[in-house]
């Protein structure tokens, strides 16, 4: 089974909703609103629905959604320019000649460049050892429209079995005038059902980390999803991105293989959804030159922000990745990082 079509089977794993900065979900237009709304419910038709019992279980956690919704061997620092023409080259073996008519060439040399330089940072970072009976752990914060009361604000943390052979935990806590919100519970905690469609951490460490492989294997396990290829890999790598952050070849190659796909541009001022400022990457289409001009440019782009200094991944202006990191047990936070 394909990456992108096992994404978010997992209870309580899937992305239903944009997620600005928190600051701005009160000041939703009613045209946003609606696209929002539109959004959620037929994601929630969509998803093959786990623990019953306890409520939420589909609330977003990954920077990455499942079903359809729109949305690199490393190079030396002197290499970079060089590189970013070389990849722009060999982009339509790929993906044909594919690059969106608003996307100009100089515009994807440089989202290829800092690619390459979130690369080299993430190369860079350390890589631990990780056991069986260890539990992924992620910390998010989002939101979601809740029809027709408003909009849930919330932050979730995950334990997720780095085998998938174990139950995981989940505990999300809603702020202060979300609906969802009970007065009577502190904090709901919801158990995560083993899943087989779930992609595990095993299972992304044997991935191939040559950036051309990877990338004809995430385009094979894509195939047919999505308006463009693409845009299914573009979401197909969003997915990994959190857990990649802890296997520092795969994720570089993650990003080299982002390098190749035609119309990812850079956004000088990008802001994660809880509010912090970076650098982001966002992959345009032609279809967005026809959405934007009844709104604000960019307004339904998922953006991939980083830290700015750090080139660290911050999550999207959806969901912002808080934390993440390998515990011990359930319920556990990691103790080193």
């Amino acid at each position: 089974m394909s990456f992108f079509s096992r994404r978010q089977s997992r209870a309580g794993h899937e992305e239903s909703s944009p997620v600005p900065p928190a600051p701005q979900c009160q000041d939703l237009s009613a045209d946003r609103r609606s696209i929002l709304k539109e959004r959620f419910m037929r994601q929630i038709t969509q998803e093959s629905a786990p623990a019953p019992a306890l409520p939420f279980v589909s609330t977003p956690v990954r920077p990455a959604r499942p079903g359809w919704r729109r949305r690199t061997a490393l190079v030396a620092f002197p290499a970079l320019l060089v590189a970013a023409v070389a990849t722009a080259t060999s982009l339509t073996g790929a993906f044909g000649d594919s690059t969106p008519s608003e996307v100009s060439a100089a515009d994807h040399h440089e989202a290829v460049r800092l690619l390459n330089r979130i690369a080299l940072a993430a190369a860079g970072r350390p890589a631990g050892t990780v056991r069986d009976d260890q539990y992924v752990y992620t910390k998010i914060k989002g939101w979601r429209p809740v029809s027709d009361q408003g909009t849930d604000v919330f932050v979730r943390e995950d334990w997720i079995a780095v085998n998938g052979e174990r139950n995981g935990l989940a505990r999300q806590v809603f702020e202060q005038g979300s609906p969802s919100l009970d007065p009577r519970k502190a904090e709901g905690k919801m158990l995560l059902y083993q899943d087989p469609n779930m992609t595990t951490y095993r299972e992304l460490e044997a991935l191939p980390t040559d950036p051309d492989t990877l990338l004809k294997k995430i385009e094979k396990d894509t195939e047919g999803q999505g308006p463009t290829q693409g845009e299914a890999v573009f979401e197909a790598i969003a997915e990994m991105l959190p857990q990649a952050t802890l296997r520092p070849e795969l994720n570089a190659a993650l990003y080299r293989a982002t390098a190749k796909i035609p119309g990812v541009v850079v956004r000088q001022d990008a802001v994660d959804a809880s509010g912090r400022h970076g650098v982001g990457l966002a992959l345009r289409t032609d279809r967005d030159r026809d959405t934007d001009r009844d709104r604000d440019r960019d307004t339904d782009t998922v953006v991939w922000v980083f830290d700015r200094d750090r080139l660290s991944y911050l999550g999207t202006n959806e969901v912002a990745l808080l934390d993440v990191g390998i515990a011990d047990a359930t319920d556990q936070r990691p103790l080193s990082r």
